[in-house]
């Protein structure tokens, strides 16, 4: 898990305290984050994206990586790691050229004095991460890549 600014630590934890599964918090140790005994706690040297190189060199077929970051994202999935937002997004090969794109399009926008805000995160968010995870969680253990999520149909009655 990439820990630093994680909303979604406890539900983490309970998700894979249920499943019986193996959690690394990742961070630059400048937040003093209290962690459950059996969580293995990471921390990396001061800089923009050492947390996230850490974890991109660390993760592993079907490994899980929770990280708001999209660049991480991208990056565990070309190392063969499943990626979710705290939001709740599951990230796949179809999705992530998108987000990256965007993500750029952000950047620009705010280079050139624009503002881009995000959504406040809210219970809702909490909940779609729950049921997100607890779908990535079982196809990791199956050791498949994640089912993708049917299309509305917008054109059926």
């Amino acid at each position: 898990m990439d820990g630093d600014a994680c909303p979604v630590r406890d539900e983490v934890f309970r998700v894979a305290s249920r499943h019986g599964l193996a959690v690394t918090v990742v961070s630059n140790g400048s937040r003093g984050v209290r962690l459950p005994d059996w969580v293995r706690r990471v921390i990396v040297a001061e800089g923009a994206d050492a947390a996230d190189d850490w974890i991109a060199e660390a993760v592993r077929p079907n490994d899980v990586c929770v990280t708001a970051d999209i660049p991480l994202a991208s990056r565990c999935l070309a190392a063969g790691g499943l990626a979710i937002a705290p939001g709740g997004k599951v990230w796949d090969t179809d999705n992530i050229g998108g987000a990256l794109a965007g993500r750029e399009v952000s950047r620009h926008l705010r280079e050139t004095g624009q503002e881009t805000r995000h959504a406040a995160f809210g219970a809702q968010n909490r909940s779609r991460f729950l049921e997100a995870l607890e779908l990535v969680v079982r196809t990791a253990m199956r050791g498949s890549p994640p089912p993708p999520r049917p299309l509305p149909d917008f054109f059926s009655d």
